[in-house]
Order: C-alpha cells, then sequence, then structure tokens
C-alpha cells in the first residue's frame, strides 16, 4: 500500500472510504470523568487541562449535567461547521465527542447524546473519546444499537492509552492497569466497533525505547487508528508544576520527528494515523512551544519521511518472513 505522505492518514483513509475530506467538529458534551469524580481520584491525569482535553470543542449550552437532558449538540455542529467554514469546504464531518470521559454517563443519556449527532444530515459519523474503564455491557449495548438504527453512519471508540509502562502510567494518574485495556480491546474487537488508540511520546522518565515498546504493542492489538501525540505542557495542570520544579525535559522538535519516523515503520500499513502532530492550547500552552506551529511540524516531518524514505510499517514482520 503506497501513501501520499509515507503512512495511511485519516485524510487519505475518508476520501478513499467516503469520497472526500472529513472535518472534525469536537463537542462539549457534559461529561465528567472517574478521575476528577472521585470514583479513581479527583485531579484528572497529570497533563489534562480544566478544560478534560477538550480546550478545542465548541463550548454546549448552559445545562445540567447530572440530569438526562442532553446539550444542544445540535446546535454545537451548526457552531462548528460555522467556525470551520474558512479552512474546511467539505460537505461531511465527523462528530468528536471529546472533552472528558464520553461513555461515563447513564445509557439513557448517552444514547441521546450520539444518536443527535448521528442524525445530522451533516455527520458522516461519530468519534467517542473515552476510558477503557468506562465501557460497560449497557455502554456497549448502546453503541450496537446506534449501529444498527444508523447503519450509513461510522461510529468510532478512542482509548487514552498513553503508555503500556505502568510505572508512567502510575505517575500520569491514568487509573488502570493494562489488562483493562487489553480486555477493552478484545470486546471492542468481539463488537466490531473500530478503536483508535492514543499514546503519547515523550512522556516524563520514558526513554525512546520505551514509546516504541509502547507503539508495538500497540500494533499487536490491531487498532483501527492511532493517534500519536506530543507531550503538551499546559498551564494549571499538575504535570506544569513538574516541569517548572525541573523534574523532566520536554522533547526538542527534531527528536520529535525522529521519533514519530521511527514509531511509524513499527505500525502495520493498514492501521489509519488520525494524528502525529497534536494541539496545545496556545494561551495554555507552556512547552514546547515550537509545536504552536502545527503547520511547520507537520511540514518537516514529510521532510524527514521523504529524506529518509521511511514508510509507515516498514520495521513490521511480514507474514511469513524468517524472524
Amino acid at each position: 500500500m503506497t501513501h501520499e505522505y509515507g503512512y495511511y492518514s485519516l485524510s487519505e483513509y475518508c476520501k478513499k472510504t467516503y469520497g472526500e475530506k472529513l472535518y472534525r467538529i469536537s463537542l462539549d458534551a457534559g461529561m465528567t470523568c472517574p478521575n476528577r469524580d472521585g470514583t479513581l481520584g479527583t485531579g484528572g491525569c497529570i497533563f489534562c487541562s480544566a478544560g478534560g482535553s477538550g480546550d478545542f470543542a465548541v463550548r454546549p449550552n448552559a445545562c445540567d449535567a447530572d440530569s438526562i437532558v442532553t446539550p444542544d449538540i445540535y446546535s454545537q455542529i451548526e457552531r462548528g461547521k460555522s467556525q470551520s467554514a474558512a479552512k474546511f469546504h467539505g460537505t461531511r464531518y465527523i462528530a468528536y465527542f471529546q472533552a472528558y470521559t464520553n461513555t461515563y454517563g447513564s445509557p439513557e443519556r448517552l444514547y441521546q447524546l450520539y444518536t443527535e449527532a448521528l442524525s445530522h444530515p451533516d455527520i458522516a459519523g461519530i468519534s467517542i473519546a473515552t476510558r477503557p474503564d468506562c465501557l460497560s455491557k449497557d455502554v456497549l449495548d448502546v453503541l450496537s444499537r446506534c449501529r444498527t438504527e444508523y447503519p450509513d453512519r461510522f461510529i468510532w471508540i478512542e482509548l487514552g492509552l498513553q503508555t503500556i509502562h505502568e510505572r508512567t502510567a502510575l505517575y500520569i494518574r491514568r487509573g488502570y492497569p493494562l489488562p483493562v485495556f487489553d480486555e477493552a480491546m478484545e470486546t471492542l474487537h468481539g463488537r466490531n466497533i473500530p478503536c483508535i488508540v492514543h499514546v503519547i511520546a515523550g512522556l516524563p522518565f520514558e526513554d525512546a525505547a520505551q514509546f516504541y515498546e509502547t507503539v508495538s504493542y500497540v500494533n499487536s492489538c490491531r487498532p483501527f487508528g492511532m493517534k500519536i501525540q506530543l507531550l503538551h505542557v499546559l498551564r494549571g495542570t499538575d504535570l506544569a508544576a513538574e516541569y517548572e520544579n525541573g523534574r523532566f525535559q520536554i522533547l526538542t522538535m527534531q527528536q520529535y520527528i525522529e521519533m514519530t519516523a521511527h514509531a511509524l515503520t513499527l505500525l502495520s500499513p493498514d492501521i489509519v494515523i488520525h494524528r502525529l502532530t497534536g494541539d496545545g492550547p496556545k494561551k495554555l500552552l507552556i512547552a514546547p512551544l515550537w509545536s504552536a506551529d502545527k503547520k511547520n511540524v507537520r511540514n518537516t516531518l514529510h521532510r524527514y519521511l521523504k529524506d529518509h524514505q521511511i514508510t509507515q510499517g516498514s520495521g513490521v514482520p511480514q507474514k511469513g518472513s524468517a524472524p
């Protein structure tokens, strides 16, 4: 499989599958997280902003988050379309439930949220960011029901793994052990629900080799897609205090480019790459400041891949090859 930039981008996948590029509209469904509401903890993951990683989401209208009344998802989509009009000229969108944990609610409430997005005529499908420990049978039944009722729409689940290394997972306060992720992946495979796995490069006290171990592990789990995220240090997070106290160093752009390029060689060519750069809100971003120029990072990566003839999957053993 030959790809334009040496890897299987989401844009390429959408053009091939849906006939056009699809633009994400990030939504805030009024959720919280077990790592914030006291179930597991109250501070969230160490790197997570007050917006629950949904700082770019369209803000909801006022609503009672504890009630079954949903935020106005349809209105958020319309506002998201207006905001993207200057740079996106396609006809369909991905409704991205991004802020906090978007399967952390009653089945009735989740069904209302998801179907409101799926019912919008310009939405090709929904992508739901969540945790692997928040995929109960009731939640999975809601997802399966939505797939049955909206067969012309896709439903993707996005899981925040970040790392396979338990020491790091404890440090970042992820809140679940690796076997929980493994079980979630197998369950999603069994339900035929595509999954996108998030990993972070440059986590404190992890070296490049450990990052590659995480990427290789994810590859073995056969996900539909993957997001490689650069570690951002954001104002107001506990990670920011650690960084300002000199506990760890952030990656340089060259380090990140080299690590990301090698990580791509470890991934099967049919895994769709949904992100390679990341978006740290400029008003919150402490480091690395070079990441604010997303276009430059992406272009530099593409040049590096081309100059070094690096392609996705080139380091993955082929079936039937010698060990």
